[in-house]
């Protein structure tokens, strides 16, 4: 298709994972119909489409990490997998009716807004063009790989992928391999490649705490209950959520509750490593909650089998036959993975966004992204953020996050479709006062602590993490105060 399609949506959604599909579920609930939503990829999914490595589990509990409206009931364990969780989505889409609603394999390029039409033009690389009166941006923060720049990246003569790109072709069986990261990725698929390697080596920048996950599988009893009767799922998972919530006081700094995660993140390391030389490597030097919080049972036994490495010295080069460390020593290996993450900051990846005048996102947020609510951004009139700057979490489930956010932009979408005159383009005022809270919130937090962290920019800003609970959350987008936008004098287009 390169054509230009004049028909002018209600709204487009850009993303087909958890925050998209969930923005559609919940335009169909308010009856908002005319939408679409743009997919690069061929399926739904988003991360769980995305990250199909061994092991590959969400490390928050799956009956929270759905959404209210539509439980995960057939959820066969208490920390989902990959298929299942894509599952999930899928079955989200054939519950909606939303399939109807999603064109796969549109690659953005651009969006521009029209002022004087009061429309964003969205813009495809095979050349086509959709007119929308608003744009909902559900492409996350997690969706671009981070490979570092290493020296002599290019000499390697063996085979290199991120983890996120997994070489599913590739048998490792009996291979010297290198995991070059140790954090959320790694934990989980490092026990597999263990299992196989001839050798694994694992290179840590810096400890991570670890707790229990205490994986739990229902009985069929169990999940013919949950689909009986829901409303024991619903019990079990309100609990849940509370908890959850409670741990909230871990992420703040110098309170009892977070000696008492480092306290059980210690025995947890005690429990399952005996060599006291690997614990020291293993112990974290910075606060509980500065980087993501770990869950694994199965990591640390990995890291102490006999084909397995744990290297703390730095990389310093890439060569032909594997990697040198700072020490001097070439490591040899066939195979490199990298479990180095995302660029977290990129929340557009390389879309250009033209708000008023031309004016770019990337200019407007410079190194340091921000939104009213993690949703909307001065100079861009009707545009809304899902899982935007300052709305991820380290204690519960992001989708309560997202769901909070889905109900907010329907309001703000159904308000903007009611007369074409209306365009919604927040306060620059609202924000700067909305984000100088959080970041005074944030002080408080572990995340502001001394370490290196994917939530925060080279100047130190924490620009991923909402600085308080879910709760808070909800009551802040619970409504869409429309004094929070710009009232402005315009009463149609291009008047």
């Amino acid at each position: 298709m390169t054509s230009t399609n004049d028909h002018i949506y209600s709204a487009i959604i850009i993303g087909a994972g958890f925050g998209g599909l969930g923005q559609g579920a919940q335009f169909v609930q308010e009856g908002i119909d005319d939408f679409l939503i743009l997919e690069r990829g061929n399926d739904v999914g988003g991360v769980w489409r995305e990250n199909t490595y061994p092991g590959a589990a969400c490390d928050t509990q799956a009956l929270v990490y759905c959404y209210s409206y539509f439980l995960n009931l057939k959820v066969s364990r208490m920390f989902a997998g990959q298929e299942e969780l894509q599952g999930y989505l899928r079955s989200m889409v054939e519950e909606f009716g939303l399939g109807k609603h999603i064109h796969f394999g549109q690659n953005i390029t651009a969006t521009e807004w029209d002022q004087d039409r009061r429309l964003w033009t969205v813009h495809t690389a095979d050349g086509s063009e959709f007119l929308t009166r608003s744009v909902v941006a559900a492409w996350g923060q997690l969706n671009e790989p981070n490979i570092p720049n290493f020296p002599g990246t290019e000499t390697f003569e063996g085979v290199a992928f991120h983890s996120s790109k997994w070489r599913h072709d590739l048998d490792l069986t009996g291979k010297r391999v290198a995991s070059i990261g140790s954090a959320a990725t790694a934990v989980q698929y490092v026990p597999e490649v263990a299992k196989i390697a001839s050798n694994l080596t694992v290179f840590q920048r810096s400890a991570n705490y670890i707790l229990p996950r205490d994986q739990y599988i229902f009985t069929e009893e169990e999940s013919a209950r949950f689909q009986e009767n829901p409303d024991t799922y619903r019990q079990l998972r309100q609990e849940i959520h509370e908890f959850r919530e409670a741990g909230f006081e871990r992420t703040r700094r110098h309170t009892a509750a977070s000696e008492e995660g480092v306290e059980l993140a210690r025995q947890h390391l005690e429990t399952q490593v005996s060599d006291p030389e690997l614990r020291a490597k293993l112990t974290p030097d910075y606060d509980f909650g500065c980087k993501r919080i770990l869950r694994s049972d199965d990591f640390y036994p990995a890291l102490t089998r006999e084909n397995v490495e744990l290297v703390t010295e730095a990389i310093t080069e890439f060569t032909p036959r594997g990697v040198r460390t700072a020490d001097g020593v070439e490591h040899e290996f066939d195979v490199i993975i990298y479990a180095t993450g995302f660029k977290s900051h990129a929340f557009m990846g390389s879309m250009r966004v033209s708000g008023r005048d031309g004016f770019g996102l990337d200019e407007r947020w410079g190194n340091a992204p921000e939104a009213y609510l993690g949703i909307a951004v001065d100079n861009f009139p009707n545009l809304f953020l899902v899982y935007g700057p300052n709305t991820n979490l380290n204690h519960n489930s992001v989708v309560s996050m997202l769901e909070a956010q889905h109900r907010y932009i329907a309001q703000a979408v159904q308000h903007i479709a009611a007369d074409e005159s209306r365009f919604l383009e927040v306060d620059r005022a609202v924000v700067e006062k909305f984000n100088a809270h959080v970041q005074e919130e944030l002080q408080k937090s572990a995340f502001s602590s001394d370490c290196s962290s994917w939530y925060k920019n080279e100047d130190g800003r924490v620009i991923n993490n909402w600085s308080g609970t879910v709760e808070e959350y909800r009551s802040h987008t619970h409504d869409l105060q429309l004094e929070d936008y710009l009232q402005l004098a315009e009463s149609g287009p291009g008047k």
